[in-house]
């Protein structure tokens, strides 16, 4: 489930894109497979980036938690979304891992994997 502090580190991951250089082009795209929590593009790439949020004393660090069931729904998400919009764009998958302060967002560390999985 989707709370503010996930909606937090969306926001702040969507920026490290831009500043990067990429277009936002969908946030939190729906199939019946799962979500996506954001599609963006540069010149070279469409990106499908799972963003996760964790306190810094979290049992299980934002990366990790990107398990390979969970890396299967956004494979089949990104296809049909891929199917709905075609573009000539390689498609890669990032995963961008967000820690903060205990009990405020306060970022302290942000690690941007690109070509996470495939």
């Amino acid at each position: 489930m989707k709370n503010a502090y996930g909606k937090l580190g969306e926001e702040y991951a969507a920026e490290i894109l831009i500043k990067k250089g990429y277009k936002i082009i969908a946030r939190n795209y729906h199939s019946r497979f799962g979500e996506i929590d954001i599609i963006a593009e540069n010149n070279n790439y469409i990106v499908f980036v799972e963003v996760k949020t964790r306190e810094k004393n979290y049992s299980v660090s934002p990366l990790e938690a990107v398990t390979a069931g969970k890396q299967n729904k956004i494979i089949k998400t990104a296809l049909l979304y891929l199917q709905k919009n075609e573009t000539s764009l390689q498609p890669r998958f990032d995963v961008i891992g967000i820690i903060t302060e205990a009990k405020n967002f306060k970022v302290i560390s942000v690690e941007h994997i690109e070509n996470a999985f495939n």
